[in-house]
């Protein structure tokens, strides 16, 4: 027996490489034929699934491609990227031309079916660019590139994901189905805090989908595939931005993960990288949220398609941002042609790597939980103290929100908020900015749930909730990490990564807050300028208004709009 076994093992041995092919080619044999049975029964039901299947199979022969032949299609191309390098010179100035034409004539044609209301957040795309540019470190080296390339790519996604029916219904069941997918934290919620875990929201809801998201992405980073994805985004970045390597991978990746975790993708390289490099790396920060926040928002009652569409948007704009406030000055010096070889996960199997992201996600949670505690309270505490000192001349109404509302209230009505809805949105970037984004979303989820419910929008000539497109808006602008609690976080986190650039990271942090927080408010603008208004009064609260009335009132749009939606 031993030696039959002996010589298995050395068959097996022989013909390694073989039998791991056919061991895949049944699986995916096996996997093929329950993607044609399930399209042969109901096509509509599998449409998911057909998709999936059909993205999948074209990343692998891309892959295998670019991998075996990627020599010989470059040389394929090559007199053709020589071709244009020689008369770039005079087609830059012809694309930069026909887009800038192609945005006028896009505004006019929006402005005269939509209304004027776009034209304002447009204006403050242009406001944000020249103030970024006015108060640049170095503008007269500023490469413009990157920053129309970035504010291109951003116009182009919101275009895709917010007008065209196609990207909108994507997002919003890829939004659907990561709502649903969450939901399945309610399991392990339920079993360790019983029953009425619900009583306590915050606690026993909201976090365990942090612990649930943080499992899944140590898992996902285990087997590979958030390497790969991330590397994807980046290299697009790279390609049409010109972005460095280490910027276009920090900024692909802060669209998953946090602001401390991205920039170990990149650690091998950070003692090396250039002050912009560097200003850049923290603006991709500052300007996006991670995955396992994400959830939290969603859970909170906020779109979960919007905070989808707004993360994939704020990468190139951070980029954009941070290439203008600091722009390139040194020559890099990390510039690999094949790629930047990622930091990969310490877990050795599946199911370590679960366990690990479970117990890493203690601290992040702990740190919700008592950043919200001590902020909620230290707020309380200041709108106290500013209430008495208000009371002494005769403003007992004076509170920090109020305060922020005013300071913010320009801004924000340049994102394209209305003019009404800009003093509460004010006060909401004032809560981000100071305190943090869970506090800002905490108090936009009560604004929804009161619109939702149809209550009066003035009580007291106190306005009670938004508009939709505010909602919208607000959505965007607060969707980023760019507030003086993470300001700290990201100089002690990078400081400990690479302790050789402590005074860059120190000199530079500010400015990454900065850029990130107009990054954000650019994402805003460009929402601002896509989103088409919506029924601002739920259908069940419209129609139940209208029948219940005594005079039955005349059928106006929303109306029509509602009966639509209930008859499909």
């Amino acid at each position: 027996l031993e030696e039959k076994y002996d010589k298995v093992c050395e068959f097996c041995k022989k013909h390694k490489s073989k039998i791991h092919y056919m061991i895949y080619g049944i699986l995916v044999t096996a996997y093929l034929a329950v993607v044609i049975a399930a399209c042969s029964l109901n096509f509509q039901r599998a449409l998911p699934l057909f998709i999936t299947t059909v993205l999948a199979i074209f990343v692998i022969c891309w892959d295998f491609l670019t991998a075996k032949y990627g020599e010989r299609i470059a040389a394929f191309f090559s007199p053709g990227k020589r071709y244009l390098e020689k008369q770039w010179f005079w087609l830059k100035w012809v694309l930069h031309a026909a887009f800038i034409i192609t945005i006028i004539c896009w505004l006019i044609f929006d402005t005269a079916k939509q209304g004027s209301r776009h034209l304002i957040s447009f204006g403050g795309l242009v406001m944000y660019v020249l103030l970024m540019f006015i108060f640049s470190k170095y503008p007269n080296r500023v490469a413009w590139r990157p920053v129309f390339s970035g504010i291109g790519i951003q116009f182009i996604l919101g275009l895709l994901l917010l007008r065209t029916k196609v990207g909108f219904d994507v997002f919003n069941w890829l939004g659907i189905q990561i709502k649903t997918f969450l939901e399945y934290s309610d399991t392990g919620a339920k079993f360790v805090f019983g029953e009425k875990y619900t009583n306590h929201f915050f606690a026993f809801k909201v976090l365990p989908i942090v612990v649930f998201f943080s499992t899944v992405m140590s898992m996902l980073y285990h087997v590979g595939f958030m390497q790969w994805l991330i590397g994807k985004v980046g290299w697009i970045m790279q390609i049409f931005m010109g972005t460095t390597p280490v910027e276009s991978l920090v900024a692909a990746g802060n669209i998953f993960v946090g602001q401390t975790e991205s920039p170990l993708l990149i650690r091998p390289y950070l003692p090396y990288i250039t002050k912009s490099e560097l200003h850049a790396v923290m603006t991709a920060g500052f300007s996006t949220i991670a995955g396992s926040v994400l959830g939290a928002y969603i859970s909170f009652g906020v779109s979960a398609s919007h905070l989808l569409t707004a993360s994939v948007m704020s990468a190139p704009a951070s980029l954009a941002m941070s290439k203008l406030f600091w722009p390139e000055t040194e020559k890099p010096t990390v510039t690999l042609r094949t790629g930047l070889q990622m930091a990969k996960g310490e877990s050795k199997n599946l199911l370590e790597a679960a366990s690990q992201g479970a117990s890493a996600s203690i601290l992040l949670v702990a740190n919700i939980a008592v950043n919200l505690i001590s902020f909620l309270a230290l707020l309380a505490f200041l709108d106290s103290a500013l209430s008495w000192v208000g009371s002494l001349f005769d403003y007992p109404q004076l509170n920090f929100e109020n305060i922020c509302a005013y300071v913010f209230m320009p801004f924000s009505f340049m994102m394209g908020v209305d003019w009404e809805d800009s003093f509460i949105v004010g006060g909401l970037l004032g809560y981000k900015t100071f305190f943090n984004e869970f506090v800002a979303y905490e108090r936009l989820s009560k604004l929804i749930h009161i619109r939702e419910k149809g209550g009066s929008m003035y009580i007291n000539g106190v306005k009670q909730y938004m508009t939709v497109r505010s909602e919208v808006i607000a959505t965007y602008a607060l969707c980023g990490f760019a507030n003086f609690a993470s300001l700290g976080l990201v100089i002690g986190g990078l400081t400990s990564i690479a302790p050789s650039k402590k005074k860059e990271i120190a000199g530079g942090a500010f400015r990454a807050m900065i850029a990130g927080t107009v990054a954000c408010f650019m994402t805003a603008c460009v929402a601002g300028m896509l989103t088409v208004p919506g029924l601002e009064v739920p259908c069940h609260v419209l129609l139940g208004n209208a029948f219940n009335s005594t005079d039955f009132p005349d059928n106006s749009t929303e109306l029509v709009e509602c009966c639509q939606q209930f008859f499909t």
